[in-house]
């Protein structure tokens, strides 16, 4: 009985003690806002992921200029080409309703938009195209970059185009090829000149040759008894 009654008040070292209902297990603080902080980033993505579906945004958006990048203009004029961007998805497909800014240098070799500003927001249509134009160079030469920047829902990109506004007397005047065209007009005409001339030329010197191989042809006479009657070519 007694060695009973020390097994009942004194349990052996490896038998498991239960917990009273009492007693609870207590975390660290700093364990428990990293746990809280996780699970609000997890639920905020998720969120973030649903909203993007149901709304149809793509995840992510290429952006490349299809007209205008590189080009040359005469300084204080107007852009009469323009600049178009292309908005597409990760998929490669056009994607409409993308708004698109595109923002002018502060100084330097620059401009503004019609509406002017030195920023322009255009709206992608079906196509995936957005443009600006018409925009009003100022007078200092030099190359500067536009910057582009389109938004459809989360997703965001951006890029730049270099244009250059010109000083020189091509930029300001007729283009390159009309001047290499009137030229070639030119040249054509004093090549038919010069051949006119040439061949003036060649036909008078025939004509000479003629004439003095005719004055050098002696004549031949001839003489019937007396009184004497003479032939001869006139």
């Amino acid at each position: 009985m007694v060695k009973i009654a020390a097994l009942m008040t004194h349990p052996p070292h490896n038998a498991p003690i239960p917990l009273r209902s009492t007693e609870s297990i207590r975390l660290p603080r700093p364990l428990i806002g990293m746990f809280v902080r996780s699970l609000a980033r997890t639920v905020v993505a998720l969120l973030t992921a649903v909203l993007v579906f149901a709304a149809g945004d793509p995840a992510i958006l290429a952006i490349r200029v299809a007209e205008g990048d590189e080009a040359v203009y005469a300084t204080g004029s107007r852009a009469t080409r323009g600049l178009t961007v292309l908005i597409t998805d990760e998929a490669g497909r056009p994607v409409d309703g993308a708004t698109v800014s595109f923002v002018l240098p502060a100084s330097g070799p620059s401009g503004l938009f019609t509406s002017g500003s030195r920023t322009e927001i255009a709206t992608t249509h079906s196509d995936g195209r957005a443009a600006v134009w018409g925009m009003r160079w100022n007078r200092t030469a030099g190359p500067f970059e536009i910057r582009i920047t389109a938004v459809k829902g989360e997703a965001r990109a951006g890029t730049i185009s270099g244009q250059t506004l010109s000083d020189s007397p091509v930029a300001k005047g007729a283009a390159p090829s009309k001047i290499a065209g009137h030229g070639g007009h030119k040249l054509l005409w004093i090549s038919v000149i010069l051949a006119g001339a040439a061949a003036a030329g060649a036909a008078g010197l025939v004509a000479g040759k003629t004439t003095t191989g005719a004055a050098a042809t002696p004549s031949t006479a001839l003489q019937i008894g007396a009184p004497a009657i003479t032939l001869s070519h006139p």
